[in-house]
């Protein structure tokens, strides 16, 4: 790519002419004569300055998204000149949740350092929403998802299941009335949960209690609000958040009862009771996506096996 398109390529992601001069290491003059230099040859201004941040114009937005496309087709050449050279070399652009780089992935990352200690991981912590469309425009090479409408629009493999449970905090009068469904942390970690044979309830029976939910961009929200609608409830909602391990000591702390997945529940979490639902939507299946119609390094390639063959899952 010309040092002219990254000049424009900066000053569109960055929103401003002096912003791009300094991460560009030039003068802003130096950097507006270059652009309207570009601008001349094509005989058409490249962004609306008039307006802050500056935004590109039609012909900015032809021009930027050639960029992106030329962007892209270098990084494939080079993914590909590294797989020749048959070296697990090269950089993985990693995309996942609070909940999953906090709670599943580090010790596979660990894990898979050490085996490849020559590929370097990216890491984006965004919400599963944000990172099904950093995937879809090819900005990360993988990514985690548990949202049927997304797992349908990328090649994938299935990574690991879950289940959400409702927890409700130990002192809270609600516990008498169920004491066969409540269950404790070390229940949890046993897996009496998934056990057949252990009773579950409808969301019906916590319709009096105040819940603590995570908003809008999180799995948990809209799979919790379609749990309540197939309750036929109206929650009563105390707050809402955007992270769930914020939501699940809140509700250690007795602030409310609150979804949670299986997965967080340590020994210690014991100021909580943990109801299993009796709903489809509380299990969920993650699946491990990656770019559609997109060249697929052995780096990456490596890093899907590494995940499947973890035997900890």
């Amino acid at each position: 790519m010309s040092p002219e398109m990254q000049y424009v390529y900066t000053v569109y992601q960055e929103g401003s002419f002096s912003k791009a001069a300094e991460k560009l290491y030039l003068t802003q003059p130096a950097l507006s004569i270059a652009i309207h230099k570009v601008e001349q040859s094509i005989g058409m201004p490249l962004f609306d300055r008039k307006r802050k941040p500056i935004r590109l114009t039609d012909a900015g937005e032809i021009y930027v998204d050639t960029i992106r496309k030329m962007m892209l087709l270098e990084q494939e050449q080079q993914q590909r000149l590294n797989d020749i050279q048959n070296l697990v070399t090269g950089s993985i652009r990693l995309g996942g949740t609070h909940y999953l780089i906090a709670y599943i992935l580090p010790q596979i990352l660990a894990s898979f350092s050490r085996q490849y200690p020559g590929v370097t991981l990216e890491i984006q912590e965004r919400s599963s929403y944000e990172l099904a469309g950093m995937l879809a425009n090819r900005e990360l090479d993988v990514t985690f998802n548990c949202d049927p409408e997304f797992v349908q629009m990328f090649p994938r493999q299935e990574m690991f299941e879950d289940h959400v449970l409702l927890a409700v905090p130990a002192t809270a009068p609600f516990n008498s009335l169920y004491p066969e469904c409540a269950l404790t942390a070390a229940q949890v970690l046993a897996e009496r949960h998934t056990s057949p044979d252990c009773p579950r309830l409808r969301l019906t029976a916590f319709a009096d209690l105040e819940f603590i939910l995570l908003r809008k961009g999180n799995n948990l929200h809209e799979r919790a609000w379609q749990m309540f609608r197939e309750a036929d409830i109206q929650p009563k909602i105390k707050m809402d958040l955007n992270q769930l391990v914020t939501a699940f000591h809140l509700a250690e702390a007795g602030m409310g009862a609150t979804f949670v997945s299986d997965r967080i529940v340590r020994p210690q979490n014991t100021a909580l009771r943990y109801y299993p639902l009796d709903s489809a939507l509380a299990s969920r299946m993650f699946y491990i996506l990656l770019p559609k119609d997109a060249y697929v390094p052995v780096a990456v390639r490596r890093f899907v096996e590494h995940i499947r063959s973890w035997d900890r899952m």
